[in-house]
């Protein structure tokens, strides 16, 4: 039923592809409008916070608001630890 559809990103230019899936999942959820920006626009456009990784303690940042009640890892141990599980 669905497409893969090739848009255009407002913000860059580029163009990017709204799969079949991920119009099925919109369709689901019920939302009406295709996304306007690419997946690397998208990322640059979310709110960053600093933290400390809690293995090596390094400066990172991260995409949601650190609280202090769970350890925080940067992307190279967060990928470690991820990678022993």
């Amino acid at each position: 039923m669905y497409e893969d559809k090739t848009l255009v990103c407002v913000t860059c230019g580029k163009e990017f592809t709204f799969t079949a899936g991920e119009q099925e999942f919109y369709a689901q959820k019920g939302l009406e409008h295709e996304p306007k920006h690419c997946k690397a626009c998208k990322d640059a456009r979310r709110e960053k916070y600093d933290a400390v990784c809690a293995d090596c303690g390094k400066p990172c940042k991260v995409n949601f608001k650190p609280t202090g009640e769970r350890p925080v890892y940067c992307s190279e141990c967060f990928a470690k630890r991820k990678n022993q599980a």
